[in-house]
């Protein structure tokens, strides 16, 4: 059995798709220390939390057995990506589950900053019915201005066009035809902030937007200005914004994230200009049961050993992307494994070439693949889609990615290579079906290889009485070879023999094979 210790009070709902799983035991945990978490994080495999529970580098030292980390929700500040990377750990969120959610807060803070509503209604519950202390401002013909035109912040900007507001953005990793295409203007951070009557931030929380709206970006901003937060607490800074709203510099702020929560003390909430909730972006029913579904299907995911799609510490895969590239996957790992036990000497650089229909597709998590085999047969770790890349840096292997318009008659085509400081090797690869993948080419050399069992690899001189000596040698160990290929370049030249044999060739009749004229190497690959 593996188990799952799920913290935080994650929708119970959405745990379903980790109850049916016959194999899986589910511990909802109660409310913990750090000591507590570390005392038992050693008997799971996974873990769930959402915000509270903080997943310190002690906590994943001390997860002997744990595979997978998963956030239901978005942001993963409590969970230390650092410590989980190095040790291997898959850190998954569900950053779909909750968009509608958090973007109908960001309209509703909106709405309410403009008119003033929580105020009033304060006013109106004191027994004080006064209309003209809050007079409001219409949304209609304003420019709002959004940093952050991702999932959230473009779902913003949709409902923000439909009130008839002017939308700005600013993100660096968007392109000016896209935005467009979404009708949104996009813009420097700095004539933003000096064009916007309102602005909502939708950035993740890092180190180059930790206090971006600092005291100089607000002196920037239009007199009047007023701003929304539903994203991350710590990209304003509080203290900077606090001063702005006493000079009148801004005209209101709404704030879901505080840069520490929980927060009941900030001199913030002292101002009447400024509203507040804490921490309700996400706080829907349908949304606790979106992110707890997500996260449970991520879960069972990554403890059968799949690819899953919304991984925080390596690249996410879109379900499109994933779809096309996912048959190469086994391929691609099976690649890297078989270079990892044909070339000689200290690996210091991998080069992987996509060609034919994979050139158009995202291949960073192909390209994953073939490090992850290349290191699998050399390392005495845990190797695995998180690790894989920095284990290879850490030992100085520099990995490069090419794409190749020209896939040499086939569809797609894998080509990797491998150098040393004795020797390089290349090995190419494709799929002739779904489930049928060949090796297609050695050091050059066409061949017509299935990559699985034990494969034997002899590089020889062409010419006779070689192939029925390799093969007389492996029958008198009573070994059978299932399938033989050789590729040649030219008649006389050099050649390889690639064997498929039903068991594990002995290292002393790799010695004799290795002593027939004309022989130029041997090797004995299991994949």
């Amino acid at each position: 059995m593996q188990k799952v210790l799920v913290m935080d009070g994650v929708s119970e709902e959405g745990l379903r798709p980790l109850r049916r799983e016959e194999d899986i035991e589910v511990v909802i945990g109660h409310k913990m220390t750090e000591d507590e978490l570390v005392r038992v994080i050693p008997e799971y495999d996974a873990l769930i939390v959402r915000s509270a529970t903080k997943v310190t580098p002690r906590v994943v030292e001390a997860a002997a057995n744990l595979k997978v980390i998963g956030r239901a929700g978005v942001g993963v500040d409590n969970i230390n990506l650092e410590a989980a990377t190095a040790r291997g750990i898959l850190v998954v969120n569900a950053p779909d589950g909750n968009t509608i959610a958090a973007t109908e807060h960001t309209i509703a803070m909106m709405l309410a900053l403009a008119r003033n509503i929580p105020q009033a209604v304060g006013r109106l519950k004191e027994g004080v019915w006064d209309k003209k202390a809050f007079l409001g401002v219409e949304l209609r013909d304003k420019t709002l201005g959004i940093i952050g035109l991702g999932r959230i912040g473009s779902a913003v900007a949709k409902r923000a066009q439909a009130l008839e507001m002017n939308v700005a953005a600013y993100d660096p990793y968007i392109t000016e035809e896209k935005a467009a295409g979404m009708g949104v203007e996009l813009l420097s951070l700095e004539d933003l902030f000096a064009r916007a009557d309102f602005i909502t931030v939708h950035m993740p929380k890092t180190k180059e937007s930790y206090h971006m709206i600092d005291a100089a970006a607000l002196a920037q901003m239009k007199d009047g200005v007023r701003i929304i937060n539903c994203a991350r607490g710590g990209i304003i800074e509080e203290e900077a914004l606090y001063q702005a709203m006493t000079a009148g510099k801004v005209a209101g702020a709404a704030l879901d994230v505080f840069e520490k929560e929980p927060n009941t003390d900030s001199p913030l909430l002292s101002l009447p200009n400024f509203i507040a909730t804490p921490h309700l972006g996400a706080s829907t029913r349908e949304a606790q049961l979106n992110v707890a579904v997500d996260v449970s299907d991520e879960i069972v995911a990554a403890l059968r050993g799949k690819l899953v799609k919304n991984t925080v510490n390596i690249p996410s895969v879109n379900p499109q992307v994933l779809s096309a590239i996912r048959p190469y996957l086994g391929l691609a790992e099976k690649l890297g494994k078989f270079l990892a036990q044909l070339v000689g000497g200290r690996i210091n650089k991998l080069e992987v070439v996509y060609s034919g229909e994979l050139a158009k597709q995202e291949v960073a998590s192909l390209t994953t693949a073939v490090v992850k085999g290349l290191l699998d047969p050399i390392l005495q770790v845990n190797v695995n889609f998180v690790n894989a890349p920095v284990l290879a840096k850490n030992r100085g292997i520099q990995v490069f990615q090419a794409i190749d318009g020209e896939a040499d008659g086939y569809a797609s085509l894998i080509t990797v290579k491998v150098y040393s400081d004795k020797t390089e090797k290349s090995v190419a690869g494709t799929l002739f079906g779904v489930h049928d993948p060949r090796i297609v080419m050695i050091d050059g050399y066409r061949i017509d290889t299935v990559p699985e069992g034990y494969l034997l690899y002899v590089p020889h001189l062409d010419k006779p009485r070689i192939i029925g000596p390799v093969g007389v040698l492996i029958g008198e160990h009573n070994i059978n070879i299932a399938a033989m290929q050789v590729g040649r370049k030219e008649v006389g030249g050099r050649a390889v023999m690639m064997l498929s044999v039903d068991a594990p060739v002995p290292g002393e009749t790799l010695q004799e094979i290795a002593r027939i004229e004309g022989v130029l190497d041997v090797k004995m690959v299991s994949l």
